[in-house]
């Protein structure tokens, strides 16, 4: 696995992991690299610092170890590395997906209709019924506080026809 530090046109932050830095390619082609907070698929890799290990015959050195400033505060975070996550973790990440598909066995992609489509519902101008798509952070915002039911997803959707 490789993680990437991203960004997207609107400046937001994130990471992604990918098999292989084709692998990245491949799915940026596609469009199935978008940001987690606008949906954008304009997203490029920001620049990052390579994760170098210390050499195994290398000895820490002791002053700079005992040095305070040197040391991390409580609660800061460690480095980020390119190790697969904790066991756990993806355990976690593999079940929050799995309820995420189940979630959308039923439900019908609307792409970039999505606004549109659950105002419809909301308002009864149209039947109800499961829908799933594309709606920038602003969009979501303005349908939460007209009282429309929306979430988002914790894992981006590809549309159909991006699909194999």
């Amino acid at each position: 696995m490789i993680v990437f530090d991203l960004h997207c046109e609107h400046g937001h932050r994130f990471e992604g992991w990918f098999k292989s830095s084709s692998d990245y390619e491949e799915q940026k082609t596609r469009g199935l690299v978008t940001c987690p907070e606008c949906a954008t698929d304009a997203v490029s890799k920001a620049p990052m610092a390579p994760a170098v290990p210390a050499k195994g015959n290398s000895k820490p050195d002791r002053a700079l170890a005992s040095r305070p400033e040197q040391q991390s505060a409580p609660g800061e975070g460690k480095a980020v590395t390119n190790a697969p996550p904790p066991a756990e973790v993806q355990k976690a990440m593999e079940a929050l997906a799995k309820a995420q598909a189940k979630a959308l066995e039923n439900s019908t992609y609307v792409g970039k209709n999505f606004v549109k489509e659950a105002r419809e519902m909301h308002y009864g101008e149209r039947d109800e019924a499961p829908i799933h798509g594309q709606a920038s952070l602003e969009e979501a915002k303005e349908l939460a506080e007209e009282g429309v039911p929306v979430a988002p997803l914790p894992f981006p959707v590809a549309p159909p026809d991006k699909l194999n």
